[in-house]
C-alpha cells in the first residue's frame, strides 16, 4: 500500500543514481530529455527496478493507439486532488521510459503512466496497478505492431486475471473483447468515430452489425456491453446518472471523450467527477499539441495525427476554409516506415482549404492528395509554406517525428 514502502535495495539505488547520471549528461548534450537511455542503463543494473518503484505506488496505467498521453495528462491532473502524482508526462511509454518517471517519484502516492500498446501486458506484470484504462485500438505502425486484433489478443492474455479496475471504450469491439478477460471492468460509452478496424467480430471472425451507436456481432453474440459512464454532448454522465459539464482547453470531441474516461479512472480513486473535471480545464497544450505558436509573424496551431484515425478527429478539429493548412509527414523509425496508411485518410475533407506539403515523405503525400482531387503546394519546408500561406491563423498537422521537427524549428 502507498505510504509504508520497503526502502529500495542498495543495487536498485545505485541503478537509479546511475540512470539519472546518464540520462543528465545526455540532456547536457543536447540529445532530449535522457529518459529512455536513463531507465535503460538503470534496468540493465537492476532487471527488477520498475517493479521495486512500483510497489508503494497505486499505479494507473493508460493504453491505445490514440489518446493515451493526453488522458495519461488529464487524469493525473485530476488525481492531483487526492494526492502527489508521478507520471511520464512528456510520452516515453516504454519500460526504460516508465523507469524513468518512476524513479524521480520518491513522494508520490500515484503513478499515472502511459503504456504503448505492445509494452501493456508486461507492465501491468511489473506493476501491479490498481487501475488500467483502455481507450482504443487502430492501424498504427504498420510495419511494427501486428495488426489490431493480434494486439487485442495480447491484452486479452495480459489482462486475464489481473486484480486492476478496467476502464475500458464500450464503442469500441477490440477493446471490449481485450477487457472481457478481466474481472472487474468498468464500461464507458466515449465513441468512436474511426470504426474501419472493427468491422469483423474480434471474437469469432463473423461480420458485425452497427445500428446506430450500438454494435452485435450477428453469429456468435458478442456485444456491446451496457455502459456505466458515458459521453454525451459536452458533458459525462455518470453511474447516477447525474451530468457533469466538461470544460476543456483541448479542443475536439475526441478530447471530451477522454475526459469522460479520465472522470471514470479519478472516480476509482474516490475523486468526485465534478471536481477532476474542474481539475482538467489546466490543461492547455499536452507534449506540444494544440500548442499555438507565433513563427514568421503567423499564429501556428500545432496537431499531430500518426494515423487514419488520428487524422479523421484531428480534421474535425481544424478552422473551417479557407484556412490554410500544412501537412507534415515522416516514415521513420517511430513513426513506422510504411506509409501505406494514407490511402486510408479521408483527404476530401480538406476540400476549399489551401494545403501545403512537406516532409520526408511529402511525395507520397501529394501523390495521396492528388487522388483525393485536392489542390495543393509541395513546399521544402516549413519557413516556405507560411511565406506561401494566405493570412490567418494556420493550422499544422504532422505525424509523430515530423511533429518534433516543426517544434524545434518553431522553438517550442
Amino acid at each position: 500500500m502507498a505510504g509504508n514502502s520497503d526502502p529500495l535495495t542498495p543495487r536498485a539505488k545505485l541503478a537509479v543514481t546511475a540512470g539519472k547520471a546518464v540520462a543528465a549528461a545526455s540532456r547536457a548534450a543536447g540529445r532530449g530529455s535522457g529518459s529512455v537511455i536513463g531507465g535503460r542503463v538503470a534496468l540493465k543494473l537492476d532487471p527488477d527496478l520498475l517493479a521495486r518503484l512500483a510497489q508503494h505506488l497505486d499505479v494507473i496505467l493508460v493504453s491505445a493507439t490514440n489518446g493515451k498521453t493526453t488522458t495519461t495528462r488529464l487524469i493525473a491532473e485530476a488525481l492531483r486532488a487526492a494526492g502527489p502524482v508521478v507520471s511520464n508526462a512528456l510520452g516515453a511509454n516504454m519500460p526504460a521510459g516508465i523507469t524513468s518517471a518512476l524513479a524521480g517519484g520518491s513522494d508520490a502516492k500515484y503513478a499515472v503512466i502511459e503504456v504503448d500498446e505492445k509494452y501493456l501486458a508486461g507492465v501491468a506484470r511489473d506493476t501491479d496497478p490498481k487501475c488500467i484504462a483502455l481507450l482504443n485500438l487502430s492501424r498504427d505502425q504498420l510495419d511494427r505492431a501486428a495488426e489490431t486484433r493480434m494486439l487485442a489478443e495480447h491484452w486479452r492474455e495480459g489482462l486475464a486475471g489481473s486484480k486492476a479496475v478496467v476502464i475500458a471504450n464500450a464503442d469500441d469491439p477490440l477493446v471490449v473483447w481485450a477487457a472481457s478477460s478481466s474481472a472487474n471492468v468498468i464500461w464507458v460509452a466515449a465513441g468512436q468515430m474511426w470504426k474501419d478496424d472493427a468491422w469483423s467480430c474480434p471474437s469469432c471472425g463473423g461480420v458485425m452489425q452497427r445500428p446506430g451507436d450500438d454494435w452485435f456481432c450477428g453469429e456468435c453474440g458478442f456485444r456491446r456491453p451496457t455502459p456505466s459512464w458515458a459521453l454525451s454532448g459536452d458533458h459525462v454522465l455518470d453511474p447516477h446518472g447525474s451530468a457533469w459539464p466538461i470544460h476543456l482547453q483541448l479542443p475536439g470531441r475526441a478530447n471530451k471523450a477522454n475526459a469522460a474516461s479520465s472522470a471514470a479512472v479519478a472516480a476509482v480513486f474516490g475523486v468526485p467527477p465534478q471536481v477532476a473535471l474542474e481539475r482538467m480545464y489546466a490543461v492547455q497544450a499536452v507534449a506540444g499539441r494544440y500548442d499555438v505558436v507565433q513563427f514568421m509573424q503567423r499564429d501556428l496551431r500545432l496537431l499531430l495525427a500518426k494515423n487514419p484515425a488520428g487524422w479523421l478527429e484531428t480534421f474535425s478539429l481544424i478552422d473551417p476554409p479557407p484556412t490554410p493548412v500544412i501537412l507534415s509527414v515522416n516514415a521513420r523509425g517511430a513513426d513506422g516506415t510504411d506509409t501505406s496508411w494514407l490511402w486510408d485518410v479521408d483527404y476530401t475533407r480538406l476540400t476549399g482549404h489551401p494545403i501545403f506539403v512537406i516532409g520526408d515523405r511529402k511525395l507520397d503525400l501529394a501523390v495521396r492528395l492528388e487522388v483525393a482531387n485536392q489542390s495543393f503546394q509541395v513546399c521544402e519546408n516549413l519557413d516556405q509554406c507560411v511565406q506561401q500561406a494566405p493570412p490567418g491563423r494556420i493550422e499544422v498537422i504532422a505525424n509523430y517525428t515530423a511533429f518534433q521537427d516543426l517544434r524545434r524549428r518553431v522553438g517550442n
